[in-house]
């Protein structure tokens, strides 16, 4: 007998490795973006354009649902952690990645993509501001409650607890509505 030849097959094959390669090119790129600006800017400067870093794992979770966030939190922690070259290396990977694993779980629960692939500006908004929220608070207890005692220790006192719990949900609304012009007018169209 006769194998039949599909080519219907074929260029679903193709169109699948096609999004799966377009799907790691985003997390890669949105990745790198992340340890560039985590590693080459100095020190304060760094922690102030975690703007940069939080719109762009909102977009890696908007392209790629569920899991696209976390996967580009990984690789730039990763990049990171492995450039670093301290002791504080797998600290900077897990909180990359947990701010990542934030944004994706934020993303489903305040439930911001509809079904038109526009994304309501203000669920964005909020899904952003508690993410950098939980993320904020949970570094910085981190390295401020006394059970992990490294040379960047930090004493706790009332006005950084109170420029954390103001500055997390403030940058991480600016980073939504950034997140939602860019997507909204530029990218909802991209299909990935």
């Amino acid at each position: 007998m006769f194998l039949k030849w599909k080519p219907d097959s074929i260029v679903q094959r193709g169109a699948h490795t096609l999004q799966k390669l377009q799907r790691l090119f985003i997390i890669a790129l949105f990745g790198s973006i992340i340890f560039v600006t985590n590693v080459f800017l100095p020190s304060p400067l760094n922690y102030l354009i975690i703007v940069v870093q939080a719109v762009l794992l909102a977009l890696s979770g908007l392209f790629i649902p569920k899991i696209g966030a976390m996967s580009a939190g990984a690789v730039g922690g990763l990049l990171t952690a492995l450039i670093s070259g301290t002791a504080l290396g797998p600290f900077t990977f897990f909180f990359a990645f947990l701010f990542g694993l934030f944004v994706d779980v934020f993303l489903l629960i305040f439930k911001v993509k509809d079904s038109t692939q526009s994304i309501s500006r203000n669920r964005m908004m909020g899904a952003m501001a508690v993410s950098t929220l939980l993320i904020a608070v949970s570094s910085y207890l981190a390295f401020t409650t006394g059970f992990l005692s490294f040379s960047l220790f930090i004493e706790r006192s009332l006005m950084l607890d109170a420029l954390v719990l103001f500055m997390g949900p403030v940058t991480g609304a600016v980073a939504g509505y950034a997140t939602s012009y860019l997507w909204n007018k530029y990218l909802r169209h991209i299909n990935i």
